[in-house]
Formats: structure tokens, sequence, C-alpha cells
């Protein structure tokens, strides 16, 4: 049985929906799934609903309403047991957080994608979709090994369920492939790639199924063709019809930008190709953020202007190596999380069972805290006591949804610990609070304890996780001293002193 055949109630406007967005008409699918999630009573049309909108204004670029859309999306979800829709909504999860710049989201809806889908006992066509989209969230992270053998597993599954080969042909995962080879100097390696894909089309039109081919695929086929042409490599199929027929969506629209200025590069108007590339407006998870400049360097060396291009090739390979380097701390500070969370397990074991640690962000929860104080004061050390209070965080909420909301908490959590010192201590207090503890700490310790956490909330890019609304912190310290009677230097009383100073 199928996950639609589960479905009681508009089964067929869902699946119209599904062709909607097959023919990369995003924003009519987007509206009929808005009409199905607002009228019906069966949960499973309604969780279908909510989970395909949340991934037809992805393909939109509505970043906007990622926010509000996932919290309905989760919520329905949790009404239900089916493993297929989990695993389809992490996917779309993953696309909506890399979009937003949060890598490390990205990373864990990635594995919990996966895991759900792989748990799917009777794969059908909309399995092999989910596997797909997920294959697409790996590319867009640059993930290619990964990506490759998604969207292999999704070809498996769709051959089986009667899917025609050219529609899950995700020509756009190899491409991505062949442009990161290009921005890291492998200009070689990314030529064989597009060869490839080029191949590939021309096999489809051999076989005369082009009419087969998604709009979005038409996109990656036609910029696949128009960056080897700016590579010197012209080829017998015409680059624009692909690019001008690749449907709504907002990576379609990206490919075509750029692909004017590959055609204007292969048209040796290089003076053009630099204009164009001044004022077209990308995304750049598209494909990559070094690709504009990679593009410049490529339109002045056509020029002569091989110093000018040398510049620009090597802000490429910068913007490039930025994301790796961004992988690698998302990668160490998971493994921090997961010992900092392997350790808290163990003082929740030696405790009895009794919770310790706050469900949402993983740190300590006020009941640990308190103990953690008395510890101290048992033995007489003193210490700074630090409330953090943000500041923007209902409006979060408010514009966003609470979905949007818990994120935020997340990414402070993350924030914070990473910018104390060896033996200090975080606790979330409550809602938006959070405490730090520093033992043996005076006042100009913790003053510079308090500006890095100041510093580093203000350098994280809130507008593309909650966009318009901007979150700050005020942080209040009181001095917690275990050498005098707890009415007077505990807990209470530091916390009292604390949240007078923030208020101040």
């Amino acid at each position: 049985m199928g996950w639609l055949d589960r479905v009681a109630d508009q089964a067929d406007r869902l699946r119209e929906a599904r062709t909607l967005q097959q023919a990369d008409r995003s924003a009519e699918a987007s509206r009929l799934l808005e009409q199905v999630a607002e009228s019906t009573r069966d949960p499973y049309a309604r969780t279908d609903a909510l989970v395909q909108r949340l991934g037809t204004l992805i393909n939109l670029g509505r970043t906007a309403e990622y926010g509000p859309a996932m919290d309905r999306a989760f919520e329905a979800v949790q009404e239900l047991p089916e493993p297929y829709v989990r695993g389809q909504l992490h996917a779309f999860a993953a696309l909506a957080a890399h979009h937003q710049g949060a890598l490390d989201r990205c990373v864990m809806h990635l594995v919990q994608s996966s895991r759900a889908l792989n748990a799917v006992t009777e794969p059908d066509s909309d399995t092999a979709w989910g596997w797909h989209d997920l294959a697409m969230a790996y590319s867009y992270l640059a993930f290619h090994g990964y990506a490759l053998s998604a969207i292999e597993r999704a070809r498996q599954i769709g051959a089986a369920a009667g899917l025609p080969e050219e529609v899950l042909a995700a020509p756009g995962i190899r491409l991505r492939n062949a442009i990161a080879l290009d921005h890291s100097g492998d200009t070689d390696g990314c030529l064989r790639v597009l060869r490839d894909v080029s191949d590939d089309l021309a096999r489809i039109g051999r076989a005369g199924h082009l009419d087969r081919i998604r709009p979005s695929s038409r996109a990656a086929y036609g910029y696949t063709v128009a960056r080897r042409a700016a590579l010197g490599e012209r080829g017998p199929v015409d680059a624009w019809s692909l690019l001008a027929y690749g449907g709504d969506s907002a990576r379609a629209r990206d490919l075509r930008r750029l692909g004017e200025v590959c055609l204007s590069i292969a048209d040796g108007r290089t003076a053009e190709a630099l204009t164009q590339i001044g004022s077209v407006t990308v995304a750049p998870e598209t494909l990559g953020a070094a690709e504009p400049a990679r593009l410049r360097s490529i339109s002045y060396a056509r020029a002569g202007d091989h110093e000018a291009a040398h510049r620009a090739d090597r802000l490429a390979f910068r913007l490039a190596t930025q994301r790796n380097d961004r992988l690698r701390e998302v990668y160490v500070d998971g493994i921090a999380a997961r010992l900092d969370q392997e350790e808290m397990r163990r003082a929740a074991a030696q405790s009895g069972g009794e919770a310790l640690s706050d469900p949402l962000t993983g740190l300590p929860n006020r009941r640990r805290l308190e103990r953690y104080v008395a510890e101290l004061a048992e033995h007489g050390e003193r210490a700074a006591l630090g409330v953090c209070d943000l500041m923007g965080f209902t409006s979060v909420n408010t514009v966003h949804g609470h979905h949007a909301g818990d994120l935020v908490l997340q990414r402070v959590a993350g924030v914070i610990n990473r910018v104390m010192r060896r033996g200090d201590f975080v606790a979330r207090y409550g809602g938006d609070e959070f405490v730090v503890v520093l033992p043996g700490a005076g006042t100009a310790q913790a003053t510079e304890v308090g500006r890095r956490i100041s510093t580093a909330l203000a350098a994280e890019d809130w507008e593309s996780l909650v966009p318009g609304t901007p979150i700050s912190a005020r942080l209040g310290w009181a001095e917690v001293n275990g050498a005098v009677p707890e009415g007077r230097g505990g807990l209470a009383d530091a916390l009292v002193r604390a949240f007078r100073t923030v208020t101040a």
C-alpha cells in the first residue's frame, strides 16, 4: 500500500498538486495544498498537504514563510507513525535550513531524513521522490557522494514503481558537482562531468523522450550546455531553449540569469557579461557563493585582463572554501555537543534518573543549576553568575512561529557554549533566559566573557534564520559567595541581583 492509498479525503487533489510540482508550477500547487490543509479533517490528507506545501515554498524561495510552514508540518507529522512522511519533511527541512544558512540544522535533518526513508517497508513513487529531495539537499550542501547514492536509490524505487527514468534524472546534482570542481581549480574535471551530463541529454533526445524531462531539469541541462560554452566547448544544443522553459522555481530563475552570463562570455561579449554579473542577484545556494566570482574571472580572462581574472579566481576559491570551513565547525561542534550530552546523561543516571537537562537545548536545566551552585557553596567557593536575557525573542515567536523560536534557542545555546572558558557552567534557566556561572572569576573576567557572548550573538546570521527579527542579548552579573549564608550569597540572592543589573 502506497502513501496516498492511506489518504481518505481529497487524494485526487493531492495527486494534482504533485503533478503541478513536478511541472515546476509551484505557486499553483501551493495554493491547492493550502486549500486541502484548511478543508480536510483527514489527518493523512492534512499532513501530506502541509509537508508538500513546505516543498513548494522552498521551490519558490519564500524564506519568510519557512518557519510557520515548518511549525504546522512538524505538528501534523507528530500525529502519524508513517516513516515516509517524516523522511520527506526532514528532506524539505534540510533544504530550508541550507537556504537559511543554518548548516548545523541542515546536517541534522539530512541524517533524520535518511533514517526515516530507510525505514519505509513498502516504498512507492512518493518514497522515490522523498529520496530525490534528500539527494538534492545533499547536493546543495556539497555532499556529492551522498547525493549520488541517494538519487540512485530514488531511481531504483522509481523504476520499480513505474516512473520513467527521465523524471528522476536530476542533472542538477552532477552539475553542482562539476561546478564545485571548477571552483576548487579542477576545470578539466568540471568539463568531464559537464560532458557526461550533456551526453545524457543527447541520449534522451535520441530516444524521443525530451518531453519527459521536468522543467527544473531542463534548466540544469541548459546551464550545463551554457557553462561548457563559457569554458570554450560549444555543443549542438541550444542552451537558451532549455533555460527559457525551466519552470517557476527560484533555482530555475537563478540558472537562467547565470546562463545568460555564460552565453555572453561564449559569444565574446565579455563587457556585457561583466555588467550582467554586477546587476544579477542569485541565491548563493543555487550553485555556490563562488559561481558569480568564477564567471567574472572567466570573463576577464577572455577579455585579456589576466590580473583581474586572477583576483576574481582567488575570491572564488576563498568563497568555495568558506563552506568547507563551516562544515568542519559543524562537525567539531556536533562532537562536542555529543560529549556534553553523554556527560549529562551520566550525571542524570547518578542522580537516580532525575531529569537534569533541558530537552530542547541539551543544556543543564534549573534543577542542575541549583545543585551546581549548592556544590560551590559547600566548598566555600566564589563565582561570577551571569544572566543572559534575549532581546527580540518574543517577536520571533509572533512572526515566525514557535518552531523558529526553538531553533533560535538551540542556536543561542550553541553560541554561548562556544565562547565559554573551560570549566565554566551554562544552563537554560527558563524561557529565553540563560545563566552562566564562572567559578573563581572576578569582575574583569566576567565582563570579558559577557563581551564575548554579546559579540558572538551579534555576529550570527539571524536574518537568514528569522528574517526581520534580529536577536541580541543583555547580560547582568552578580557574585555567588559560598563563604556567606544562602540568603546573602547563594543562588536565589545572586539571581535577583543579576536580574536587577540586566534591567538597570
